[in-house]
């Protein structure tokens, strides 16, 4: 049970939160056979034979209880490593009794890297993530080369990853990445196009999630793009 982000009202995930402390171990030769732990989870689903998108850092929900609304095909996985609100997102599922959302607590980085089986993502939202603005925490960054290659393994063929930030220097990080993926001297692992709003996001909005609305309010600009799995 949970007070902060509930003002007083008690927090409850029910069924629609899960833990990454309840998935198994993972296996003792999983670094020469990873598909050993691997776990669907689209089996998680009342209905599992759904098309699937993962939101990684979903903060209070906003953009899953938004657009799962609008995509009631779609299975929704949020995955949010804050505590608090990973239970808030949660009790906001539970209170709209999705059949097509979860949200989950764990590192994403980690799920994605062990947990998610091959070609099982049609879609990875990553939105405003940390940018980590010191030099010595870059490595904490989501957006680095071993996570382009993760979510390239778990998308299928023309899936996409759609980022958004506000962090300028964040944003020069990530195109460096994306030129090594995405460029003409070498086989492209993705093709980039302009990034498409979702429908739930409101007037003036790129997504529509909380931290977006504040920035909006600052005057940030913002910075996006869609990656497609070649």
């Amino acid at each position: 049970m949970s007070f902060g982000l509930g003002r007083g009202r008690a927090l409850e995930p029910g069924t629609y939160g899960l833990s990454g402390d309840d998935l198994p171990p993972l296996p003792d030769d999983v670094l020469d056979h990873p598909e050993k732990a691997h776990i669907d989870p689209r089996d998680w689903f009342q209905h599992p034979g759904r098309r699937f998108e993962l939101e990684i850092g979903s903060g209070k929900g906003t953009f899953l209880v938004q657009q799962a609304a609008l995509q009631p095909g779609t299975n929704f996985l949020g995955v949010e490593w804050a505590h608090e609100f990973y239970k808030y997102a949660a009790d906001r599922v539970r209170r709209h009794a999705f059949d097509n959302v979860l949200m989950m607590h764990t590192d994403a980085t980690q799920l994605l890297r062990w947990r998610i089986p091959d070609a099982v993502c049609d879609v990875v939202h990553l939105y405003f993530s940390d940018p980590w603005p010191k030099s010595r925490h870059h490595k904490r960054r989501v957006v680095q080369d071993s996570f382009l290659e993760q979510c390239h393994r778990v998308l299928v063929e023309r899936g996409e990853l759609r980022i958004v930030t506000d962090h300028a220097d964040y944003w020069t990080w990530m195109e460096e990445h994306f030129d090594r993926w995405t460029g003409a001297d070498h086989a492209p692992r993705y093709n980039r196009k302009d990034f498409v709003r979702p429908d739930s996001a409101g007037d003036g909005e790129v997504v529509g999630t909380n931290f977006e609305r504040k920035y909006i309010e600052e005057g940030r600009p913002f910075y996006s793009t869609i990656l497609i799995r070649a």
